[in-house]
């Protein structure tokens, strides 16, 4: 991320980076699955047979409770009949009409899809037996503007196992910090493209690290659901809270929209073009390059109302570019799967024992961990930006390569560009399998022309080698590192290989039709 903050510093006034959406889930666990819930039953002396009553009995006492919170606050208690009007857009009304800076605004209810239990009548073993299934029931959206994280809502299943999901906002938590410390800022939904004192709100966007998560969601949670501690009384269930999807965001604030659009559409352009699946591989964090995960990954670009948008996806799993409120570059990685990721930690099971790279959980006791993810990812995509050029052409760059030059005394050939065997070689050494440590004479070789058993056709391909590194060098495009046989491609190197292999793997097509 720094070289490209580094290249376009007249054009930045900051960044500011840090949650955005987070959607937080909570059950018990010992009601996650039928046979935990069937224990339960038999644990307070229910039947089978009577669950059902028992069920809505308790149902009921949820909803009043719940109810109750908006009597008390005279709040309205409006209910949603279609699952395409969007709740939050209706709480916001809501609050902007009834004048709401802080504390409830609204309790909205619905109907959807949920996953409770039910009596199944097993007739081939002749007896009732409880099954976990996909229903319908109530839901209870509790909107309200948080001291903490402002606009929020806590959403509460009234059939059980009464799972609760919350849903924050990082930006919305950045603009009470910055009401309570007096910072002045122009603010564009869940964006800012002025703030007045950039590095004091990047410290308290990092207090959100400090949070105490499990505490706090649990105190939303007795506030909007009460009847937790009344159902469940004196048995010591707790829920779990982890983290569903999240969202981190870095904002690069540009001093003009004319700032930001001047480079933008080259922006995009390299981006769709030019990273493959291995670099968003890379950019997600995946340690071993050059073995694929299961399931697709995508790149794509689409025209919103307010901009273009890049995203590339993998394993449920995404980064992306968006241009916002005309000045904003937003880099963006979101988390809906933990799966491939690593935190440093003890078991759950002995949280004194030894600590090592194990995976990560969803749990919120990993969040912190989730954002280190999330902002190296962030970081690896912003340097991948800074090496598609916007303002110099692919034309003056192919003049420069291709032409020949004499340096301390000797004459140097220029490049072949859009040959085979030279494209074949930037590809090689621009690879972001060697990002990290390099390439030897070696490693390019094997790539360009396999493995050889015969010494003298090894010699041979390391001497051919050894001359075309030598030619990368003096044209700039690579450097040796110091003390090691291994080379690194440069700053100069990565944006004009990038952007030639680009230009190679463009169709005419796409030249004369693009509307980006």
């Amino acid at each position: 991320m720094n070289t490209f903050i580094q290249k376009y510093q007249p054009k930045i006034k900051g960044k500011i980076s840090g949650w955005v959406r987070i959607v937080l889930k909570a059950h018990i666990r010992t009601l996650a699955y039928a046979h935990g819930m069937a224990t339960f039953l038999q644990r307070i002396g229910c039947l089978l047979k009577n669950f059902g009553e028992f069920a809505q009995e308790k149902t009921k006492e949820l909803i009043e409770q719940s109810q109750l919170r908006a009597e008390q606050h005279n709040r309205p208690v409006e209910y949603i009949p279609s699952s395409t009007q969007r709740k939050e857009d209706v709480a916001r009304e809501i609050a902007q009409a009834d004048g709401i800076k802080e504390g409830l605004i609204a309790i909205l209810t619905c109907v959807e899809p949920c996953q409770t239990f039910d009596i199944n009548r097993n007739k081939n073993e002749k007896k009732i037996e409880l099954v976990s299934r996909i229903r319908k029931c109530k839901f209870m959206y509790h909107y309200e503007i948080h001291p903490l994280f402002g606009f929020m809502y806590t959403r509460i299943q009234t059939w059980f196992p009464f799972n609760i999901q919350i849903g924050i906002n990082g930006r919305e938590y950045l603009a009470k910090q910055m009401d309570k410390h007096r910072i002045n800022y122009t603010r564009d939904g869940h964006c800012f493209p002025d703030i007045d004192d950039i590095a004091k709100a990047q410290e308290l966007m990092d207090e959100m690290h400090k949070i105490d998560w499990a505490k706090t969601l649990d105190t939303i949670r007795r506030t909007a659901h009460p009847a937790h501690e009344t159902i469940f009384e004196e048995l010591g269930f707790n829920y779990y809270w982890s983290a569903f999807q999240t969202e981190w965001a870095t904002d690069i604030m540009f001093h003009s929209p004319e700032a930001l659009q001047a480079i933008y559409p080259s922006l995009v352009r390299g981006a769709i073009q030019g990273f493959d699946c291995r670099d968003v591989m890379r950019f997600l964090g995946r340690k071993h390059l050059n073995r694929f995960p299961a399931g697709e990954l995508t790149s794509d670009y689409r025209c919103r109302y307010a901009g273009i948008r890049i995203k590339h996806v993998s394993q449920k799993n995404s980064v992306k570019a968006y241009d916002k409120s005309g000045s904003i570059l937003r880099i963006e990685t979101t988390i809906n799967n933990v799966e491939p990721f690593r935190s440093y930690r003890a078991l759950e099971s002995d949280p004194d024992g030894e600590k090592k790279w194990r995976q990560m959980r969803r749990g919120v006791a990993d969040l912190y961990r989730r954002a280190e993810v999330s902002q190296g990812s962030n970081d690896r995509y912003g340097e991948a930006l800074s090496s598609v050029d916007s303002s110099e052409t692919i034309g003056d760059w192919a003049a420069e390569l291709s032409s020949g030059f004499v340096k301390d005394g000797k004459r140097y050939r220029g490049l072949r560009l859009f040959e085979r065997e030279e494209m074949r070689l930037l590809e090689a050494v621009s690879s972001g399998d060697f990002s990290l440590s390099g390439f030897s004479n070696g490693d390019i070789s094997e790539r360009l022309y396999g493995r050889s058993e015969d010494v003298s056709e090894r010699k041979r391909r390391s001497n051919c080698i050894s001359y075309r590194f030598h030619l990368l060098r003096a044209h700039g495009l690579i450097g040796k590192i110091p003390g090691r046989n291994r080379y690194r491609i440069s700053e100069k190197g990565r944006r004009m290989i990038t952007s030639i292999l680009q230009l190679q793997a463009t169709s005419l097509q796409k030249i004369s039709h693009s509307n980006v």
